[in-house]
């Protein structure tokens, strides 16, 4: 650590703005630029920053060894171990297993469902990551709603802000408390109260979160949050699906019989897909495009309005199905069911052009529709790019329904019909993650060495098979983390921290120590709000202790503020990705994160300095 950081524990003396420091806040900015636009994804912005940090090596202090420090941290390695951890897990189905038990009480009292899926999520997420939480109980809690009769939008924000604070139960619950607990450890040498976290280290005021946050999600914030979906929702009327589909018959001499439903769809233009085959009433739903087609077949299309017209001149097919041709979807018919797919974090599809027959061939599935940030896109949804949190529409036979919601990258918004899952796995599987957090808990050995053990107990027990280690990894969380440490280094090295943190002191004037603390926790969890908490924990952990020191206050309660308030991104669906998850499910608008976010956010901002206060002392 370098002399400006000492610096500014002296209150008589101003850190220097030097170039270095210019130069490092340029990069700062940036990164901020980029995370707030998401003009690039998120892991190729992390790998950006470490070329320019290595780039301006005379100004940032970062060698190429540094620079690509943040792969071999222990903080990454031990997110991507756990990552993995939480992904066997889920191959159990014991998340679902869970939800559903205790779901069965919840019959149609709202009361009780919030209660189900809060009290199903918050712990679970002290120790198991929370995103992939989040994407398994997606369905079950909308499969609970519809059985209660009850609007999902009632439930499912609630899911991911439970998810959250449940995250601040333990060392493990979120990839956030690992960065902060290395960060810190980092910071010991120029703080002696700083120190890597222990797993248990926060608990106690991680309990008072979440039962907080769960007594407001459950008797107050459902009053804030409007039905958006209606409750047992038709799909098909939801996204106005009648206005554009249609049916059309292959007429006797129809140059498509004995055609593929792929020449079919090059006859037709790019803006018609077939969805369905009809042949002597029995309906193939998303046919391959290899499928021949004969007289008399009636093909359900999905097209634009002004496309629809030009059906009625196609040469050897009649319109014969219009204003009722949803009727024909059969939306939970035997042949297919209709229901919403969710893009994930770190789904294939993300910055994909919607190629409705390409889809059909990968997923096996038809795209009937399209909801981006909770607006229905209507008239042209081919060729669309597609982000993470949009929400396609689809049809699919139970059995490619089961397999999709197996499969990484995208979350069915409903329980498939027959789920399969390693449950005979369930008994070892919880097995090895008590031993991972009873010997890190015990600090025999560190997190870093019982998680990365874990895994390989996964595997050999049969939890896991070896090939889906790398997919249960979210790979972009992982270039994330190793692109803004660099960052967090040259913050620290540059002299940064210490002038952001000389200013914060001066700005405060005479606040009481209570307060400036209260000010780093809001200012941090506004900031998360609009980049990643793991970008938020990096930028802010430095100059929270920094000034911490400066003003002779307890820099361990300042960082334990900053890490708390990293993981409440209550204010908008982009701050966290299960706030994403639930965005088209609940059919959201971006307000309805705030109306029972900002007081939720406010509450736990109280709630939380007060308990800092209170165990550890300012």
């Amino acid at each position: 650590m370098t002399a400006p950081v000492a610096l500014a524990q002296d209150l008589a003396i101003r850190p220097e703005l030097t170039t270095d420091v210019l130069v490092v806040f340029g990069v700062v900015a940036l990164a901020l630029a980029l995370f707030v636009t998401e003009r690039l994804p998120i892991d190729v912005t992390a790998i950006s920053l470490i070329v320019i940090l290595v780039v301006l090596e005379p100004w940032t202090g970062v060698d190429p060894e540094t620079g690509i420090s943040g792969f071999a941290n222990e903080a990454t390695i031990t997110v991507l171990a756990m990552l993995i951890l939480s992904g066997g897990i889920s191959r159990t189905g014991l998340v679902q297993e869970l939800g559903r038990r205790m779901a069965a009480f919840a019959g149609e009292s709202l009361r009780k469902q919030l209660f189900a899926t809060v009290g199903a999520t918050a712990p679970v997420s002290g120790f198991l990551n929370n995103t992939p939480v989040v994407a398994l109980l997606v369905p079950v809690v909308t499969d609970v709603a519809n059985r209660g009769n009850t609007s999902p939008s009632k439930l499912l924000i609630p899911l991911s802000y439970a998810s959250q604070v449940g995250g601040m139960l333990t060392l493990i619950g979120t990839s956030t408390n690992i960065l902060a607990s290395d960060i810190s450890a980092r910071l010991g040498s120029e703080y002696p109260e700083l120190h890597r976290f222990s797993m248990f280290e926060f608990t106690q005021l991680g309990v008072i979160v979440v039962i907080t946050g769960s007594l407001y999600l459950i008797f107050v914030g459902h009053y804030l949050l409007p039905e958006r979906v209606p409750p047992r929702a038709d799909y098909l009327e939801e996204y106005d699906v009648g206005d554009y589909i249609a049916d059309v018959a292959v007429v006797p001499g129809s140059p498509l019989v004995g055609e593929t439903v792929g020449e079919a769809t090059d006859r037709f233009g790019p803006e018609i897909d077939v969805v369905q085959v009809v042949r002597d009433e029995n309906r193939s739903v998303a046919p391959r495009q290899s499928t021949h087609l004969t007289e008399g077949d009636v093909l359900v299309v999905r097209t634009n309005r002004d496309a629809i017209t030009t059906l009625e001149d196609a040469e050897g097919v009649e319109l014969v199905g219009r204003s009722d041709s949803t009727a024909t979807l059969s939306p939970d018919g035997e042949s297919g069911i209709v229901t919403e797919l969710v893009v994930a974090l770190d789904s294939q599809l993300i910055g994909e052009r919607l190629d409705p027959e390409s889809f059909r061939e990968e997923f096996g599935a038809a795209v009937l529709g399209l909801r981006r940030h909770g607006a229905l896109v209507g008239e042209r949804i081919v060729g669309r790019r597609l982000d993470v949190g949009d929400t396609l529409l689809i049809q699919a036979p139970p059995d490619t329904l089961d397999r999709l919601s197996r499969r990484d990258g995208v979350i069915v918004a409903r329980e498939p019909p027959r789920s399969e899952y390693r449950a005979d796995k369930a008994p070892v599987a919880v097995a090895i993650m008590i031993g991972v957090v009873a010997i890190a808990a015990l600090e025999i050995y560190p997190i870093l060495i019982t998680a990365l053990a874990g895994v390989v107990a996964m595997v050999v027990t049969g939890v896991l098979e070896p090939n889906e280690l790398y997919d249960a990894v979210e790979w972009d969380i992982i270039f994330l983390l190793a692109g803004v440490i660099p960052l967090g280094v040259a913050l620290e090295d540059s002299g940064a921290a210490a002038l952001l943190a000389f200013a914060i002191v001066e700005a405060a004037g005479l606040l009481p120590t209570i307060a400036v603390l209260w000010v780093f926790y809001m200012f941090t969890a506004l900031l998360t709000n609009v980049i990643s908490n793991n970008a938020s924990v990096v930028l802010l952990i430095p100059v929270a202790a920094a000034a911490a020191a400066g003003i002779d206050a307890n820099p361990f309660a300042f960082v334990l503020a900053v890490t708390f308030a990293a993981s409440t991104a209550f204010l908008g669906p982009i701050g966290y990705q299960t706030n994403l998850f639930v965005y088209g499910p609940g059919g959201y608008r971006f307000s309805d994160y705030a109306r029972i976010g900002a007081p939720l956010q406010v509450l736990l901002s109280v709630v939380t300095v007060l308990g800092i206060a209170v165990l550890w002392g300012v």
